[in-house]
């Protein structure tokens, strides 16, 4: 919890002060909770982390399965689809060598989405579970689903969460 008050506090560009003003709390209290010393109670957390314009939420704790995939390779596959916050979903980057080893350094914008659905078609293949979580976001790849070029044992693999995600018919 430390390092997540610390983190909002930051982010919202406040001093302790300030924010231990506007969460009605003192500084001293706020620095124990930061480094800590003490811990907040959740209602305490969330009005903390309310006054630096961020809610507490609950999601669900992505958790990663290997399936195998044929010729002695294995695919990781979540539990529910990760989701990303949007500077990382639509990011410019480069794919390290061990996703991308085809085309070494070349850039990829992922707010393109042909350059997107070229991405996830390769961390699908080629990813571990931090590289599922660093790269693809659940709901674009709702989305590019039925686009990507993936093989069959990956697509099957990934299909009942892939299903599950879908909104219900009806």
């Amino acid at each position: 919890m430390a390092g997540l008050l610390e983190r909002a506090r930051r982010d919202a560009g406040m001093s302790q002060g300030e924010l231990a003003l506007r969460a009605a709390t003192s500084r001293t209290t706020l620095s124990a909770y930061e480094h800590d010393r003490k811990s907040p109670t959740l209602a305490t957390a969330a009005r903390v982390l309310a006054a630096c314009g961020f809610a507490l939420a609950v999601t669900r704790q992505v958790t990663f399965r290997e399936v195998r995939a044929g010729r002695g390779r294995t695919v990781h596959v979540p539990n529910v689809l990760p989701r990303l916050p949007v500077e990382l979903a639509m990011a410019r980057l480069v794919l390290p060598l061990h996703l991308n080893w085809s085309q070494p350094g070349a850039p990829v914008n992922l707010a393109v989405r042909r350059e997107r659905a070229r991405a996830y078609e390769v961390v699908l293949r080629e990813g571990r579970a931090d590289d599922i979580e660093q790269y693809i976001d659940g709901a674009l790849l709702l989305d590019l689903w039925d686009e990507l070029v993936l093989p069959q044992a990956i697509r099957a693999a990934w299909e009942p969460v892939v299903a599950a995600s879908l909104p219900a018919a009806g």
